[in-house]
């Protein structure tokens, strides 16, 4: 055990060194760290910059909060829209007469068949259109399908949606939300917000450090459905009159046909127009939309393209030539600002569905400063005392041990700094926690050390076997703790989570420093005191 590999002890040191400086930032205030990122030289990866340090959570620093609500009603719009169009292409493909077009009920479409040779035709192919919600079962009318399908006496047809239906539809739209809200609020992922589920239909976001909820109702309020349609020509049906900005507001006629939409877009970033230096955002597409694209402009060269965002048209440039190459530009009446936000909101994606802000405001924190200096004063008294114990029960090996455990602290902000992780009042308790158990592993290894002395054992076998005999039980024992960590980080929220993080990063840690880098510590001892007996 008192030799180890040259590539090994190397491997460990990088390991600390890069654990450790990953934890400096947290000694220097923001400004220090941004004239560290502006100042290095370019050369310098900007991965080796110690730029980055422990998100506090909205208890400890304040920030915005949000509650969003799913707007049942224009769901459910959205839902019936999409039943006639279809019911529209079923007739159609199925070649079925009806009468007096498709009206709209309560909560879907109905239509007149007169023949019962057509109704027989339609009925099972709207009835394919339905799912099951909750359980496994066949497909058709009842409670737990999407859909129900009616037939009345007179040949009319109904297709509605079910109250299972809409709650189903509620549930996957509030689960698409919250990523979609996620990438739009945490485009680089280092905002750590925290977003959650309350119910089947609102969604908690919380902002740590955000000050301006303005900014954030702006980013969430809109659905940011992008459409590219063109303008419609005069005497044309099938339009629908939108609003636009660059006729300052007044109502233009726009196609229904869509020519691509937002889905298809793969990139959107924030840029100037060379020749005018006004703010646009440049845009790309997947290859399916560059082909719709390309073709679409081919085909109607001198048409205004309509750009529809929440049916509002937002540009509509006129087709100078083929836009062939799968990207393009958005221009208008923009500011910075706009820009940047339009190009979050394209990159995010659209909301499945409108979202109805409920509750908004600013929040203060929790404890404030009293609470990170009372969590400070918390960690540096257990560490005292930890460390005091261990020096008095062991003596230098206590001095190793505890050598481990500032690097094991130390090594739990790195990890957390570079994962972005929230610090929150529960997880300045994990850190307390883990300062106690990190020590577990080294009192484990002690004891058995001074059992095999005690055998009669020489000094380098009792040292080599205090750390083979120990090891079963310090995996056995940091994996149960595990468990249960992972558990509450699975199944918990907000700071019980943040708790989880901790907890489980300190644990991983713990291998390390009460382990590896104790054996080389005493191996190095060993060297240099030639020791007869265990000091302790």
């Amino acid at each position: 055990m008192l030799r180890f590999q040259a590539r090994k002890v190397i491997a460990v040191l990088l390991v600390l060194f890069f654990g450790c400086g990953l934890a400096l930032p947290n000694l220097f205030s923001q400004q220090t760290r941004d004239a560290i990122k502006n100042g290095a030289p370019s050369w310098i990866p900007r991965i080796l910059l110690p730029i980055h340090a422990v998100v506090l959570g909205l208890d400890l620093q304040g920030g915005s909060h949000v509650l969003l609500e799913i707007d049942r009603s224009d769901l459910i719009r959205s839902q019936v829209t999409q039943l006639r169009d279809d019911l529209r292409r079923i007739l159609r493909e199925e070649r079925i007469s009806f009468q007096g077009g498709i009206g709209t009920i309560a909560r879907g479409v109905q239509v007149r068949v007169p023949e019962a040779a057509d109704r027989a035709k339609l009925l099972p192919k709207l009835r394919e259109l339905a799912q099951p919600v909750g359980t496994l079962g066949a497909f058709g009318p009842s409670s737990n399908s999407t859909l129900e399908v009616t037939e009345q006496p007179d040949g009319l047809v109904q297709l509605s949606v079910t109250e299972a239906g809409i709650n189903e539809r509620i549930r996957r739209a509030a689960g698409q939300a919250i990523e979609v809200i996620r990438r739009r609020i945490d485009p680089d992922g280092t905002v750590e917000p925290s977003i959650q589920l309350q119910g089947i239909d609102r969604i908690l976001v919380q902002v740590p450090g955000l000050q301006d909820p303005q900014h954030l109702k702006t980013i969430l309020g809109q659905t940011a459905k992008l459409q590219f349609r063109f303008v419609a020509e005069p005497g044309a049906t099938d339009v629908d009159m939108l609003p636009s900005k660059d006729s300052g507001g007044q109502r233009i006629p726009v196609s229904r046909q869509v020519i691509v939409e937002g889905g298809d877009l793969i990139d959107a970033q924030p840029a100037f127009d060379s020749r005018t230096s006004q703010p646009i955002v440049n845009f790309r597409f997947n290859i399916r939309g560059a082909q719709r694209f390309g073709q679409a402009t081919t085909e109607n060269l001198g048409r205004a393209l309509a750009i529809v965002l929440d049916d509002e048209v937002i540009s509509s440039p006129v087709v100078q030539s083929p836009i062939t190459g799968g990207s393009g530009q958005i221009s208008g009446n923009f500011t910075v600002e706009s820009v940047n936000n339009l190009a979050i909101l394209l990159r995010a994606g659209a909301l499945p569905a409108k979202m109805t802000i409920v509750e908004e405001r600013t929040v203060g924190p929790g404890l404030g400063a009293d609470s990170i200096h009372a969590g400070k004063l918390a960690t540096l008294i257990a560490t005292a005392l930890v460390i005091l114990y261990m020096l008095a029960t062991y003596g230098v090996f206590g001095l190793i041990a505890s050598i481990a455990l500032l690097v094991h602290v130390c090594l739990i902000f790195g990890l957390m700094s570079v994962l972005g992780a929230t610090m929150t009042l529960p997880g300045i308790a994990g850190i307390v926690l883990t300062i106690g158990t990190a020590v577990d592993s080294n009192v484990l290894i002690y004891e058995r050390m001074r059992e095999e002395e005690h055998q009669g054992r020489p000094l380098v076998s009792a040292l080599e076997a205090g750390f083979q005999r120990a090891f079963a039980t310090i995996i056995d024992s940091n994996v149960t703790m595990l468990i249960a960590a992972v558990a509450l980080f699975s199944l918990g929220s907000g700071p019980v989570r943040g708790f989880a993080v901790v907890f489980i990063l300190g644990i991983l840690t713990t291998v390390i420093t009460a382990v590896t880098l104790t054996r080389m510590l005493i191996a190095l001892w060993y060297r240099w005191a030639r020791p007869k007996h265990l000091p302790f």
